[in-house]
């Protein structure tokens, strides 16, 4: 939701500027106000009951009609001290805004040096400031909180051994108050006897101040309230040191015996089960599988372990925040209960990262029924909120005896298959075979490769032309990526996408693509070339990534290419993906003046809804569909109808994979605006692009 801020600034072409900027990023609402008066009677109205609530920050400009200079500051400072400011002033008075920065305003920003970026970062910093000091504040006053909240109580005393402080817990374990204990020796208010002996106890204060390290009270300790009611109790005593190290008193911290026996049987819980979904953890599980791989030996039986990753998670979390992905998980965990029996085992092993077992088996192929089950049931829509999330699972699936002789090889043999499910389109399940091995291994040296290939600086762009079928002209650029690999020469995306999406390596490899394409770009318009539009694919692990919006915005600033010189190209299957948060990232990309493109249409989900929500400007005719159009009447038909249809929504329409002139014939027939494929031009490098754009 937008952050509401406060423009106190005269009607000038600078304030307008300043609220146009706000507005545009979409990340802040402005309320303007010209008079430091107005200002004044709004922030007077801040607060609870019928008042108005109070903005996130104010943006006050110093030189105002009705009032000039630190009179400014002050004013709209009494009034408001708790909303952080940003005074906007003229060169000649620096002076004032530096004073009023020591009277209490967060920052300061000179008019005439003021842009967009100075502006997002001034007003970004300052509200992290004060977020952060809002959070020392509570911080602090959480601490006195939770000592009067805990279960346990805590006492404090002197070097001396005289009493400092107790708190609520303490004052009732003990009977006395803390302003009458306060000053009192220590044995005095927590008086205790030992059960075995009914004798007194040492002081563990005294005893911790004089050996200056923690101690603790005799497991036979009783303590005898004030009003002489007993209770056994455990504890913990620490020294209390000044910042030279020096001992200046102890603390104690205890308990009654009832609460730590509570406590104790939770932390074991909690030691063998996860905390967010409380399925067994990790450890529970694989004592659970070495148990069953014994049960199994003795009665000649089989069991299964189903590896299980969620595809595409971090989307989930990158977009929404993990709150929501939190509930996700423990969503998937109620319908992994619901396809197993109750004899076998889920386990979240970390992330979304979970484990079936399935004991007591007579084939291994029963394995498939419930992989099968589990692949349906994660399909349904999960409702959490207000978002509809469709999600899916790959798995790996591992026997025994036949797969490996110990849990950590079918554990590892599980995590192979599960990775070949993925390579081979994700939402599916494979047993595992040994060739996985081989491939796991490769995986990861791909991996490897990638992240030295951007230290290394391996990647190349290649360009695509987009032609206008009707004049043959070079409308745009298609950017595609190439990777350089020093034994295995150049690489094209299908041999290294998949492992980047995967391991999260798309961020940053996308981040260089996006800012090279557009600085090709833009040294092609330098040259004196045709303007064009420069088209870059965009994965969904980028899209959903954060700052990428803030991302595409400062590349066009940093490389001087206009906004409507971009094009983003994404697929379907993103735009099923929590389609409100999907709704917020495209429009925030078309508020900037970039271009969107769905690409590989009607190969996903198509919808017209989904048409109609988003603003697409271009849809792609599969390659798939242009290559047998010739001879295929329902391909002819699909992009027949494409075209229609892009006409009619007032969508610029591209067919992808020209190769013969059949091809090209029908589209002109047809009418389709734009094309690209081998026919025209195969990806080429820079240099060679820039010819094409000089031909006649």
């Amino acid at each position: 939701m937008p952050q509401n801020v406060l423009l106190i600034q005269s009607e000038s072409p600078d304030a307008a500027a300043i609220r146009d900027a706000l507005n545009s990023w979409g990340r802040f609402e402005v309320e303007w106000l010209e008079r430091c008066t107005d200002g004044v009677k709004r922030l007077e109205n801040v607060g609870g009951g019928q008042k108005q609530a109070g903005p996130a920050a104010i943006m006050l400009d110093l030189d105002l009609v009705d009032s000039q200079g630190i009179e400014t500051f002050d004013r709209i400072y009494d009034v408001a001290p708790q909303i952080p400011i940003l005074v906007l002033s003229a060169d000649r008075d620096e002076a004032i805004a530096i004073v009023a920065v020591q009277r209490g305003a967060q920052d300061y920003l000179l008019k005439p040096r003021v842009n967009d970026y100075l502006l997002l970062k001034a007003l970004t910093n300052m509200l992290e400031r004060a977020a952060i000091s809002e959070a020392l504040f509570e911080e602090k006053e959480r601490a006195q909180v939770t000592l009067n909240s805990i279960g346990d109580g805590v006492i404090s005393t002197d070097s001396k051994g005289s009493v400092t402080y107790l708190n609520l817990v303490a004052e009732r374990m003990t009977g006395w108050s803390r302003k009458e204990a306060i000053g009192h020796p220590f044995y005095e208010v927590f008086r205790t006897t030992d059960t075995s002996t009914d004798g007194p106890l040492p002081d563990p204060m005294l005893l911790a101040i004089r050996r200056n390290k923690p101690v603790g009270l005799s497991p036979n300790c009783m303590l005898i309230r004030r009003d002489g009611h007993a209770a056994a109790v455990e504890d913990s005593v620490a020294p209390i040191h000044d910042r030279r190290g020096a001992v200046t008193g102890a603390v104690m911290v205890f308990h009654d015996v009832s609460v730590a026996r509570a406590l104790s049987f939770r932390m074991s819980h909690l030691a063998q089960h996860d905390s967010l979904t409380d399925l067994p953890n990790r450890v529970l599980f694989d004592d659970r599988l070495t148990q069953a791989m014994a049960m199994a030996r003795r009665l000649g039986q089989h069991l299964a372990v189903l590896f299980l990753d969620l595809d595409r998670f971090k989307h989930v979390n990158d977009s929404l925040g993990h709150a929501v992905g939190d509930r996700l998980l423990r969503s998937v965990a109620q319908r992994l209960l619901g396809c197993v029996r109750s004899s076998d085992t889920v386990s979240r092993q970390g992330g979304d990262e979970f484990v079936i077992l399935l004991p007591g088996l007579t084939q291994p192929v029963q394995a498939t029924i419930t992989a099968e089950k589990v692949l349906v049931a994660l399909r349904a829509v999960h409702r959490i909120d207000q978002h509809e999330l469709y999600i899916s699972a790959s798995l790996g699936v591992v026997t025994y005896p036949g797969d490996g002789s110990t849990s950590e090889t079918l554990m590892k043999h599980a995590d192979c298959a599960m990775y070949q499910a993925k390579e081979n389109g994700r939402d599916n399940f494979q047993f595992f075979v040994p060739e996985m091995n081989a491939r796991a291994s490769e995986r990861q040296s791909v991996e490897l490769g990638l992240r030295l290939a951007l230290v290394k600086k391996e990647f190349q762009l290649n360009y695509q032309p987009k032609i206008n079928l009707e004049t043959g002209a070079i409308m745009g650029a298609e950017a595609l990526i190439r990777w350089r690999h020093p034994e295995r020469g150049l690489l094209g995306p299908i041999h290294f996408i998949a492992v980047a999406e995967d391991s999260g390596l798309i961020v940053p490899i996308g981040r260089w693509v996006l800012r090279e394409a557009c600085r090709q770009a833009r040294a092609w318009q330098d040259a004196g070339l045709p303007r064009l539009r420069m088209a870059i694919n965009i994965s969904a692990v980028e899209l959903r990534s954060k700052g990428f919006v803030a991302g595409v915005r400062t590349a066009l600033a940093e490389t001087g290419i206009q906004a409507d010189c971009l094009e983003l190209e994404l697929t379907e299957t993103f735009l099923m993906q929590d389609s409100k948060s999907t709704a917020d990232v495209l429009h925030a990309l078309r508020n900037i003046g970039v271009h969107l493109a769905l690409d590989d249409f009607g190969t996903g989900y198509s919808s017209l809804s989904y048409l109609k929500r988003f603003p697409i400007d271009t849809l792609k005719i599969d390659q798939s569909f242009v290559r047998d159009l010739t001879t295929d009447a329902s391909d002819a038909s699909i992009v027949s109808a494409v075209i229609s249809m892009g006409k009619s929504l007032n969508m610029r329409v591209v067919a992808e994979g020209i190769e013969t002139t059949e091809q090209l014939d029908y589209l002109r027939r047809k009418i389709c605006p734009e094309g690209q494929g081998y026919y025209f031009s195969r990806p080429v490098g820079a240099g060679e692009f820039a010819q094409l754009l000089q031909a006649p």
